[in-house]
């Protein structure tokens, strides 16, 4: 289903499209993301030498959020290039090119599009803020979390008064 052909091309632009939902997820038991709405494209440059792939990758999918746990809609969007090579094996090592072997006839991209929408996650998962510049995180949990934050005073903590010294010395 999310194979690309890579015999019988003449030297060219080929374009492909690809829908990305829960089912896609579903074949990998350790991914984090269960849910989604991806668009894919993919074009394929077919040179005498090789072949230039760039993923471009639009959609929404579902995850955790870091701060209060519930599950909300994270926009992704992003774009990666693959070149493929073809020769006598299979080598993986370089994450920007992929050598195939010469009789190949077609690419599974399916792990590919799963590396690249999880690299297009941020870093920091937290619900978006309304228009108001307010969280929308659960105000339960916002309220919980607020109940076991320790203010902590660096200013008179006397741990800190020889690294003081230090930096007043320089």
């Amino acid at each position: 289903m999310f194979m690309i052909p890579l015999s019988g091309l003449k030297e060219g632009r080929y374009t492909y499209d690809f829908n990305i939902g829960d089912k896609f997820f579903e074949q990998f038991e350790e991914s984090e993301i269960k849910e989604g709405n991806l668009y894919a494209n993919i074009e394929l440059e077919k040179k005498s030498s090789h072949f230039e792939i760039v993923f471009k990758i639009t959609g929404s999918i579902k995850i955790s959020c870091d701060r209060c746990l519930e599950m909300f809609l994270q926009p992704v969007e992003c774009e990666n290039r693959l070149l493929v090579k073809p020769g006598k094996n299979w080598d993986l090592d370089d994450p920007d090119i992929l050598i195939i072997p010469a009789d190949e006839h077609e690419l599974d991209i399916r792990q590919y599009l799963y590396e690249f929408i999880h690299l297009a996650i941020p870093i920091k998962r937290i619900h978006p803020e309304d228009k108001d510049g307010k969280s929308t995180c659960n105000p339960d949990m916002l309220d919980k979390i607020k109940e076991h934050i320790i203010n902590y005073d660096r200013e008179n903590d006397p741990r800190w008064d020889e690294l003081r010294k230090l930096m007043n010395n320089n």
